[in-house]
């Protein structure tokens, strides 16, 4: 299963770096009036799609663009691009990635950033590897010396609920954020250890459900922002573990 991820990288990478060298001619869409969506996504998306069902026709796949294809108790959960406002404007900050669960559970995670060609991958108890050397969370304890990542899903939506004021909250109380563009990249940051933590609201489960992974076999925690289990994707917060209970204080206040 490793190699057949590896190649659905390799093939979707070189796909999103081509179109990449062409932005000023790619055509560019809205979902909304705040949220992109381009060709690339539509046709990486299709590429990997064409890989599952060549491979695994008894396989459900589903992507961010098209929905869902097929029925059954293995499912590829996949964004063809995570962070296409950064891909748009020709920033590095941009991934695929790629999950594959059975049976609901996510049993294959990958995370790639083809500019910065990184691959983070994990197999549940098997441990996440960034090209292919093992990695782990940071142990960082202090919050005051932490660097948190966040998003902004939320206000593209035009949510009233936002996270404006998890940010008033929480940016006194930690060293700094970053704000990358990437939900999936963002975790997979945080599987590596650079980033102590990362938070948002109003994700999808093709957001996080690759990145989820890499941080518990990293080492780290996952939850809702009261520290229960994540049972949708409305809040999620990822830590090193060992600063999960002072953000969940600092969740609290708002």
């Amino acid at each position: 299963m490793r190699d057949f991820i590896l190649e659905m990288i390799d093939s979707a990478s070189q796909m999103a770096l081509q179109y990449r060298e062409v932005l000023a001619d790619l055509r560019v869409g809205h979902k909304s009036t705040k949220d992109f969506v381009t060709e690339a996504d539509q046709a990486i998306e299709r590429l990997l799609r064409d890989k599952v069902m060549k491979h695994f026709p008894d396989h459900v796949f589903f992507g961010e663009e098209y929905g869902e294809h097929g029925t059954g108790h293995h499912r590829w959960i996949v964004d063809p691009i995570d962070g296409t406002s950064s891909f748009v404007f020709g920033q590095p900050f941009f991934s695929i990635s790629i999950a594959y669960e059975v049976d609901g559970v996510v049993e294959w995670g990958a995370v790639h950033a083809p500019v910065l060609k990184e691959t983070f991958i994990a197999q549940r108890g098997h441990g996440v590897t960034l090209n292919d050397k093992p990695i782990k969370v940071s142990d960082r304890n202090e919050m005051n010396q932490a660097i948190m990542g966040t998003g902004f899903a939320c206000l593209r939506s035009d949510l009233e609920k936002n996270n404006i004021p998890y940010i008033v909250e929480i940016l006194p109380n930690i060293c700094d954020i970053r704000r990358l563009g990437s939900a999936a990249l963002d975790l997979a940051f945080v599987a590596a250890g650079r980033l102590d933590g990362f938070w948002e609201l109003n994700l999808n489960i093709y957001d996080i459900a690759a990145g989820k992974l890499l941080i518990e076999e990293a080492g780290g925690k996952v939850s809702d922002f009261q520290g229960t289990t994540l049972k949708d994707c409305a809040q999620i917060f990822a830590s090193n573990g060992l600063l999960h209970e002072p953000m969940l204080a600092l969740f609290a206040k708002v």
